[in-house]
Order: structure tokens, then sequence, then C-alpha cells
């Protein structure tokens, strides 16, 4: 294994696999770090659109979702049928993480299962990197690595992050735990069904966010999040549990993380390194989705690396940023109003669970959803859409709108 690269990518989620692989294919000498000792908690959805953008193979995908189901405080439950429109591919992060590391290291890209520990600038803004390996038959010595240029998609606690930038460069977020627990074989499909992902509207299981269970095929995924000091989310899992009827099958494993919720103003330095995914905070407010964010994220790292490379100027850093925003920025901006909006209480909870049983919401959010853009085509729909949204915010009776 060489000891200079051209850019040293350090974590291999989804963000950081996805661009030491386009990075790779593209010609450049890759490193990507990543210390393979922990798991993120994650729901596991990725909207089928993802699933043709990035090449994953049905192998990856542990079940599919056709519905959602929307629970309320008061317990009023909603389904959201998807349709002919497409499908929500649930991935288990376990096996579909060393899936991506291993296609980056399939498309040239070295890899090292090493924790970063210190980085400092050398000659010609190279970056110096000392990490300390993780894997169980490594030696501890202290591995040391040079890189041109680096990506940090080292997650929401990230090192590249916090060694290299102020500490005000740090995006909000709300803290997530889940449990994998072993799927029922059988269950009351009024409770719970391997095909829909239930989200649940609570003040008693989140303040400030939501809870889920969501179905893995052979496993299921429940858990909540919230950014209230105090909360004990693990409690509100167990009540999720009881809930779904899962309290008394087998957890498989526990994680907890934080979760971003509003991407960062900036994510570069100027010169040699670049934050994505994670790290960057593109994670998207009011619904918590990350993967297809973070997929992306890495693909378009990797492009506005690739022309900083062929430049030798720090100045094409900046077009990760500006081209996902392009794309997403509007949506971010609308998912965050939702969430503080509707998510402050539970009587706005209620009124937001009872909005999601209309005909033009679910089409616009599942077609929305699916093709990671906001619909365009039905105009008519958003103004009664908007209509709607206003009379349940203020508590107009149905026959006065």
């Amino acid at each position: 294994m060489r000891k200079f690269y051209d850019v040293a990518v350090i974590g291999g989620g989804p963000c950081g696999a996805m661009a030491a692989e386009r990075l790779a294919e593209m010609g450049h000498s890759v490193v990507l770090i990543d210390p393979d000792n922990r798991i993120k908690p994650c729901g596991g959805a990725i909207p089928s659109r993802a699933l043709a953008d990035f090449a994953i193979p049905d192998s990856q995908i542990v079940a599919r979702a056709n519905a959602a189901r929307i629970i309320a405080p008061s317990g009023r439950t909603v389904d959201m049928t998807i349709g002919d429109i497409g499908y929500v591919g649930m991935v288990d992060r376990a096996t579909f993480d060393p899936y991506l590391r291993q296609r980056a290291a399939d498309a040239g890209a070295d890899r090292l299962t090493a924790k970063l520990e210190a980085i400092s600038e050398g000659a010609n803004d190279a970056l110096e990197l000392t990490l300390t390996p993780t894997s169980a038959e490594a030696d501890r010595a202290a591995i040391h690595v040079t890189a041109r240029r680096m990506i940090g998609a080292d997650g929401a606690n990230s090192a590249v992050r916090r060694l290299m930038f102020p500490a005000s460069r740090k995006p909000p977020y709300v803290f997530a735990y889940h449990e994998i627990v072993e799927s029922p074989e059988e269950a009351d499909p009024d409770v719970f069904r391997a095909d829909r992902c239930d989200v649940v509207y609570d003040g008693r299981i989140s303040p400030d966010f939501y809870g889920w269970v969501f179905p893995h095929g052979g496993h299921t995924s429940i858990g909540t999040g919230t950014a209230v000091k105090g909360h004990n989310i693990r409690e509100a899992t167990a009540k999720l549990k009881h809930a779904a009827g899962l309290a008394d099958c087998r957890v498989i494993r526990r994680e907890g993380a934080p979760l971003p919720l509003k991407p960062m103003k900036r994510w570069d330095n100027d010169r040699n390194i670049l934050l994505a995914g994670d790290a960057a905070g593109t994670v998207a407010p009011s619904s918590g989705e990350g993967i297809y964010y973070a997929m992306l994220c890495g693909q378009l790292s990797a492009d506005a690396m690739h022309q900083s490379l062929l430049t030798s100027s720090g100045r094409p850093l900046t077009e990760a940023r500006r081209n996902f925003m392009r794309a997403h920025g509007r949506v971010f901006l609308i998912l965050g109003i939702m969430q503080t909006v509707w998510y402050r209480n539970d009587r706005f909870r209620e009124k937001f669970v009872a909005m999601c049983a209309d005909p033009d919401v679910q089409r616009l959010t599942w077609e929305s959803y699916l093709n990671k853009k906001l619909v365009r085509r039905d105009p008519l729909a958003h103004i009664r859409v908007f209509a709607k949204d206003l009379a349940q915010l203020f508590g107009i009776p149905a026959g006065q709108r």
C-alpha cells in the first residue's frame, strides 16, 4: 500500500464510499479510511430512484415497503399507500456499508481499517494524517499517510471537522437511537406489517422529532430521536416496541448517534479539505432521511475534488455544496419549516397527521420523496394542499374552507 495519495477519504459510510469509488474511477489514487467498528442508527429507507441512480442491486434490499402508516398522539392512524409509482427499498447498514466500501475497493481505492488521530499540513498544502489501526489482527503502531486533498465523510461527530475547522462549524442535530430486533414470523397486520413503515408523531416518543418502526425483512429497526436533553429515548423505544407487538422479539443490536438536520453554510476550507455527508449536515429536516443525500453528496464531493486536483486550486471545492443546495436546498428549507411548525407539540402533531389523510398530500409526498424533487406538474394540487395546510394550522372547519 502506498503512503502518498491524491485524496484521503475519511469515513466509509454511504457518502465516503461513493466519493472514493467515483474518484478511483476518475483515475485518482485514493485511500478510504474507516474504523469499521460501529453502525449508525438508521431506519434504512432508500427511495426507488436512489437504487437506480447508484446502481444498488436487489441483493442489498432486505425489504420493500409499499406504504407508510402515520400515527398521531391520540392513536389515530393514517395509511399512505405508494401505489404503482415506486417503492421504498430497505437496507441494513450492517451489510450495506461494507458492500459500498468493497465497491470502492473494486474501483481501485485502497482501504485502511483505522481511526484518524491527527492532521497536520506540510509543504504545498499536503496533508499529513496520523492513524491508529482498529482491526483486531492489526499491529497498533501508528500509520502515517500523506494526501494532496481530503474528504471528511466521518459522520456528525466528524474528527476532520473537529481537527481542521472552527468549533462554530457544527450543524444542529438530534440524537437518534434504535434497536434492531428479529421480525416476528406472524403478526397482527393492524399492528405490524413487513411491507409498511410506521412513523409515530407523539410527544411521549419524541417531543421534537418522531419514532419509527421500519421492517428489514428478517429484522426490524425501531427507534426515535430528539434534541431535548433529558428525554429518555431508550424508554421511548421500549414503548414503540410494545405498541408494535415487538416487545418480546430478540434484540440483535442497539445503536445511537447524533443526526444533523441542517447543511452547514460552508463545507470546505478553500484549500484542501472538504466535508461531506453527515459531517456537512446533509440529512433532511423533518424526515431525517440521509442515505440518498449522503450518496449524492459523495458523488458531488468527488466531482469537486476532481476539479480541484486538475486545477491545483481549492476554489472548485465550493461547487460540492453549491450543486447540492441547488438541487435540494428548497426541499430542505420546506422540510425545516414543516418540522418547526408541526412538531412543536401534540396538538399540532395531531393536525399534521390529519392533513396526511388528504389524497393530494399523499400523492405529492410520495412523488416528491421517490423522485427526490418537488412535483411541479400539478400546480392546482399544490394550491389545494397549501389551503388545507393553512386550514389545519388555524383550525378552520371544513365547511368554511
